[in-house]
């Protein structure tokens, strides 16, 4: 329990929750991490928030020269890291203080290599929506494919284990490419507690726009990301959409 946890952190114009996002990664009761922020080029005031947190040496902040998106975010702070453990948190989303040695107590006792909790939704307010949302116990690599279970914000993978990893310039559906390939090492297991809170229908963020956008980016995750058929693409998109009603009804639960 004492090994390094790199946090991988893209930010884009979220100068209003990024100050709780950092705090939530500070609060953590497992302190041995690195915190790394690669900014594509905000327009908000993203860098003065992130400014005051700098003089913690475990924070690091790199800025892209040109706006590239998340997926070459995700791997210019992939390339930088240190870390046994890779863990995600988007800067609008918070985590919960005890989640990083939870999380890494689960996958030392069990022998995993890759892992996802349950998570909470809420609002841009922060106020919570009441719900919660979870996934299968173990996710194979067949699995994943079915449909994209893991929680960008609760995933931890063990690095030394499955390498460094790099993925496709796609726009959306970024997250769920790398879970892809690092299924195609390890096995996925849930952690059974909410450790984390995730902003649900953010403007600009996937969960806001329509099914045919969705189905669009799904297609395309498939086709230029994981390089299927044109046939194979559209079969695995629609048997998305199916895994999709099934997490909803089966994974998704309603709280006071």
């Amino acid at each position: 329990m004492n090994d390094l946890v790199s946090i991988i952190m893209p930010s884009y114009n979220t100068g209003r929750f990024i100050k709780d996002t950092i705090e939530s990664v500070l609060a953590q009761s497992y302190t041995n991490w690195e915190l790394i922020i690669v900014d594509d080029c905000s327009t908000d005031d993203t860098d003065q928030i992130v400014e005051q947190y700098l003089t913690d040496d475990r924070i690091t902040y790199i800025k892209n020269e040109t706006n590239s998106g998340a997926a070459l975010s995700r791997n210019r702070a992939l390339r930088e890291a240190k870390g046994k453990w890779i863990a995600f948190l988007d800067s609008d989303d918070l985590w919960f203080p005890e989640k990083l040695e939870k999380q890494i107590r689960f996958m030392e006792n069990g022998n995993y290599h890759f892992s996802y909790t349950r998570y909470e939704e809420i609002n841009e307010g922060s106020e919570p929506l009441g719900i919660v949302v979870s996934g299968p116990s173990k996710i194979t690599k067949v699995g994943m494919y079915n449909y994209c279970w893991p929680g960008c914000l609760t995933v931890m993978y063990d690095a030394e284990y499955v390498g460094l990893l790099q993925i496709e310039d796609i726009k959306k559906n970024n997250d769920y490419a790398m879970w892809l390939k690092v299924c195609k090492k390890a096995n996925c297991y849930l952690l059974d507690e909410t450790l984390a809170k995730y902003r649900r229908g953010r403007t600009g963020s996937i969960s806001s726009h329509n099914y045919k956008k969705l189905i669009s980016w799904h297609y395309k995750l498939f086709n230029e990301a994981e390089h299927k058929n044109c046939i194979s693409s559209a079969l695995l998109t629609a048997n998305n959409l199916f895994w999709g009603l099934i997490k909803k009804y089966r994974y998704k639960e309603k709280i006071k």
